[in-house]
């Protein structure tokens, strides 16, 4: 099963597309932390490796960590489930 890499900035509504946002701004959310990241992979059902201490190439001097899952399905559709599900997570803060 293929890895998809899951940078905290591809779902980051305060980063622009040049500064790694990979979905619209209505599906993003505002700056989450890869820990959200691998909670709500996690909570969605992927198989996941979570890494904190890992740098966004564009943003290197940001330790933000990365997110890494194992599945098949379309990279945007694997983003939006991950979003949707930290938007229900704050909710419920």
């Amino acid at each position: 099963m293929p890895e998809l890499v899951i940078w905290p900035a591809y779902l980051d509504s305060s980063k622009s597309r040049g500064e790694g946002r990979r979905l619209p701004l209505d599906a993003s959310v505002d700056e989450p932390s890869a820990a959200e990241v691998a909670n709500a992979a996690k909570q969605v059902g992927y198989e996941l490796e979570y890494e904190p201490d890992k740098q966004y190439p564009r943003s290197w001097w940001e330790e933000r960590g990365r997110v890494t899952v194992q599945t098949d399905e379309d990279r945007d559709d694997v983003l939006r489930a991950i979003a949707a599900y930290i938007e229900v997570m704050r909710e419920e803060d």
